[in-house]
């Protein structure tokens, strides 16, 4: 069993940056895959960026390819988001979701527990 918490979310300008962290509970987090997914309302969640166990192999949607960074720390159990050059169509509710190191960390259908989601809203 894994427990998330996300936090950093806010309004921010666009061009604007925020780092989102997600804190695990559990001695077993190095050994799950993790990823950020964001809901925009009236749209199916997204996978939007996602990292392996091991830290050494990420993934990233197109659409925020080159501006999002997701990164790791073992040791104090968390996962961050750090997203630049945000733009209005960022804004979404991002939700932190962990997935058994065996699995697809690019696959969504992986990913069985969740956080309760950080609002973030990107102005024009």
């Amino acid at each position: 069993q894994v427990q998330l918490v996300e936090s950093g979310g806010g309004l921010v300008q666009a061009g604007g940056s925020l780092r989102l962290s997600c804190a695990a509970s559990g001695r077993t987090f190095r050994s799950y895959n993790m990823g950020w997914f964001h809901q925009a309302p009236g749209k199916e969640r997204e996978l939007v960026a996602a990292i392996r166990w091991n830290g050494l192999s990420t993934f990233y949607a197109n659409s925020v390819k080159g501006r999002f960074t997701i990164f790791r720390d073992d040791p104090k159990n968390t996962v961050f988001l750090q997203m630049s050059s945000l733009k209005p169509e960022d804004t979404a509710v991002y939700y932190c979701a962990a997935a058994p190191g065996y699995s697809d960390y690019r696959s969504a259908a992986g990913y069985d527990y969740w956080g309760q989601g950080t609002q973030v809203t990107v102005s024009s």
